[in-house]
């Protein structure tokens, strides 16, 4: 802690100067001089350019007709053909799905259990268009280049899509 009553030290002085004052108007002179320099000379190199006017002047213009009694030939008709190639089409295969029917036995039990296994077997749908596994697409998953624009089904029996959306193909509910 200071003492309140002795008397503060007065600031230190700054001291002098690394270059004195002469050398450093030697700097601003020879600046000014380089910077004269590189002006003289950039204004030389535009000899060759004009310079450019606020107001257009029309220019003159010169008219001349020439009567030609003579008739020119046909010239030779130029047809140039173009072989476009066809962008290839998606390729839609569709297939029909029918439910392989379970004998009956006889018996009422066996009865409501065909049912139930008929139930199960109509509800699953057979894909078309499937996974490069071989694996049934669903909805929400992406579509193959080859697949834009087709129709199948997802392995539930769902027919899906496969459309733009999302910024991305995928397979979404037709």
């Amino acid at each position: 802690m200071t003492n309140p009553y002795t008397v503060p030290t007065p600031p230190a002085q700054r001291p002098p100067h690394p270059r004195p004052l002469h050398k450093r108007a030697l700097v601003w002179l020879g600046g000014s001089a380089l910077f004269l320099t590189g002006a003289l000379i950039g204004s030389t190199g535009n000899a060759e350019q004009q310079p450019v006017e606020a107001k257009v002047r029309p220019a003159p213009t010169v008219t001349a007709t020439a009567t030609i009694t003579a008739t020119p030939e046909p010239a030779p008709t130029v047809t140039e053909t173009v072989k476009v190639k066809a962008k290839p089409a998606p390729t839609v295969t569709v297939t029909k799905t029918a439910a392989a029917r379970v004998a009956d036995t006889g018996s009422g039990s066996s009865s409501s259990g065909g049912s139930g296994s008929g139930g199960g077997s109509t509800s699953t749908g057979t894909c078309s268009i499937v996974s490069n596994a071989g694996n049934c697409y669903s909805a929400g998953q992406f579509c193959r280049n080859s697949d834009h624009g087709a129709v199948t089904s997802t392995a539930s029996g769902t027919t899906i899509r496969c459309a733009y959306s999302a910024n991305a193909w995928r397979w979404t509910a037709a």
